[in-house]
C-alpha cells in the first residue's frame, strides 16, 4: 500500500504518519529525512543537496525528485510507503508519478487532512519551547504550570519565528497557492480520501483507519 498524506501546516500530518507506518508496517517518509539520509550516504544528488544547503540555496526539484527515486527503490518500500511532505505541487505530483511508472508502482491513497484556517492560527501561534531542554509546550493545550516557565528546568519559554501569528498566516497563504490545489488533482485522479483533522489525535487516527482498513 503506497500513499501520500498532506495537510496545511500544524495539521498533524508527522503524527498521524508515524501512527500509519506503525499500523500498516511501512516506512514513513519525510522531505526532511530523504534528505538527511542522501547526504549522511554521500549519494550524488546528496552531495548536491549538500552543496546547496551550504549555499543557503533551496534544494531544486531536480535534486529533490532524484532523491525521492533513490529513497522509494530501496528494500524497506518494496511493500508500501508513506510520503509526508512530498509532493508539495502540481509539478512535482507529475514527476512522482513518472517515477513510479519507472518503479512498476502506483499511488493507492491520497489522504488529505483538512483543518480550518482559524484552528491551524491556535496550533501553532500557541506553540511554546523551552530553548534550555527543548521540551515543548502549547498555551492552550499543554501550559506548563509556571506561565512561560519551563516545568523541566524553570527556563523562560520562548516562540519560533515560524510560529507567530503573522508568519503561521503567510506560511498558510503560501499552501494554499502551491500545495492545495493537489486536492483536486488527486481527486481527478480518484484516489484522493479527505480526512477532518479536527478532534483529538485518536479521533483522526480512527478516522484514517477506517478508510485504510475498509479499502485495503
Amino acid at each position: 500500500m503506497n500513499l501520500i498524506l498532506f495537510g496545511p501546516p500544524g495539521a498533524g500530518k508527522g503524527t498521524q504518519a508515524e501512527f500509519i507506518s506503525k499500523n500498516f508496517q511501512m516506512p514513513h517518509i519525510s522531505t526532511g529525512d530523504m534528505l538527511r539520509s542522501a547526504i549522511k550516504n554521500g549519494t550524488d544528488f546528496g552531495l548536491k543537496a549538500k552543496s546547496m544547503m551550504e549555499r543557503g540555496e533551496l534544494v531544486s526539484d531536480d535534486i529533490v525528485l532524484g532523491i525521492v527515486e533513490e529513497r522509494l527503490k530501496q528494500n524497506d518500500c518494496t511493500n508500501g510507503f508513506i510520503l509526508d511532505g512530498f509532493p508539495r505541487t502540481i509539478a512535482q505530483a507529475d514527476a512522482l508519478s513518472t517515477i513510479l511508472d519507472k518503479l512498476d508502482q502506483k499511488l493507492d491513497y491520497v489522504l488529505a487532512l483538512d483543518v480550518s484556517d482559524d484552528v491551524i492560527v491556535k496550533r501553532l501561534s500557541g506553540r511554546r519551547t523551552c530553548p534550555a531542554c527543548g521540551k515543548g509546550y502549547h498555551i492552550l493545550y499543554e501550559s506548563p504550570v509556571n506561565e512561560g516557565l519551563c516545568n523541566v528546568c524553570n527556563t523562560p519559554l520562548v516562540q519560533r519565528d515560524d510560529d507567530t501569528e503573522e508568519t503561521v498566516i503567510n506560511r498558510l497563504k503560501v499552501y494554499k497557492e502551491q500545495t492545495e490545489p493537489l486536492v483536486e488533482y488527486y481527486r481527478i485522479n480518484k484516489i484522493l480520501n479527505v480526512v477532518s483533522g479536527h478532534g483529538t489525535i485518536s479521533d483522526i487516527q480512527q478516522r484514517i483507519n477506517t478508510i485504510l482498513v475498509n479499502r485495503s
